[in-house]
């Protein structure tokens, strides 16, 4: 793999962006948005967490490709803080939620333990990677999903976010298995570093869970063009999943099983050749190209 990860350099210009950016489909929009709340926080905060790992990596190879990541995932971050921006513009502001993603990353899963708990500097780094390799099984089994979801094209999706989600989502399964080799090889052998595998999927997965229902919720609370006449509810977000607007939670649930499999490795996670062909064709990486 290595030598093969290196960040795009993308931008896109989202002045003729509607709100809705699935037409007719509030919901579909606004639980993918979600994203965009998410991941500014959360690249920033693996690519701290990437860097007070960089001197336990004694493997070349494994370094080429976790620098390569580092800088992957800061492009995604600035590039989904953008939308923020977009969304700010149409008055959809997302600060009173982003606040608490902010929290969560910088202060309760910052460079220390969260108020004063007494973990070693080194078991602390390790949960942390187990967390981030934990997001990352996820994140890519969402940008497969993206890159197949030919509903969206049918429905109209406006293209410029299509572009930014399959970008990302390609290269998402193109580092798949960065975030899991840095674990490894910083977690030590043995029975101790499967130990932190499952707990850093026992608290990504609930928590990943709680803050894309939330955030769906808050979305659609405040959105502007709603006006209070919609709620976010189970119902309508499985209506968009059977039109093939969003990625269905028994698919994201099977990644967790799969993932605590001893022999798993995420090379066995997407097509690589879908992501591959993707991104030879994006509009924004072409442009860059």
């Amino acid at each position: 793999m290595s030598g093969r990860i290196a960040p795009r350099r993308v931008t896109f210009d989202w002045s003729r962006t509607p709100l809705h950016w699935i037409p007719g489909e509030p919901t579909a929009t606004h639980v993918i948005n979600v994203l965009h709340l998410l991941l500014p926080a959360g690249e920033r905060w693996f690519v701290q967490v990437f860097k007070e790992g960089l001197p336990r990596v004694k493997d070349p190879e494994l370094l080429v490709d976790v620098k390569g990541f580092m800088g992957q995932e800061a492009t995604h971050s600035v590039q989904h803080a953008h939308v923020l921006d977009h969304l700010a513009a149409q008055h959809l502001d997302t600060e009173d939620f982003t606040k608490y993603v902010d929290f969560l990353f910088e202060r309760l899963l910052g460079e220390r333990p969260p108020l004063g708990v007494p973990i070693p500097r080194r078991e602390w780094l390790r949960f942390r990677l187990s967390v981030v390799a934990a997001i990352e099984q996820f994140t890519a089994v969402l940008g497969d999903w993206i890159l197949a979801a030919d509903a969206l094209d049918a429905a109209g999706a406006d293209e410029v976010m299509l572009d930014l989600l399959r970008w990302h989502g390609a290269e998402e399964v193109e580092h798949r298995a960065v975030a899991f080799d840095m674990f490894q090889h910083c977690a030590g052998t043995g029975a101790p570093r499967y130990a932190f595998r499952v707990a850093g999927m026992a608290v990504t997965a609930p928590v990943m869970l709680y803050m894309w229902l939330w955030g769906s919720a808050y979305l659609i609370r405040h959105d502007p063009r709603l006006a209070g006449r919609l709620r976010y509810s189970l119902v309508t977000h499985e209506k968009a999943v059977r039109k093939g607007l969003l990625p269905a939670w028994r698919d994201l649930g099977a990644a967790i099983p799969r993932y605590l499999r001893r022999s798993y490795h995420p090379s066995q996670e997407g097509s690589l050749s879908r992501a591959a062909e993707y991104l030879r064709r994006s509009p924004a990486a072409r442009a860059v190209a």
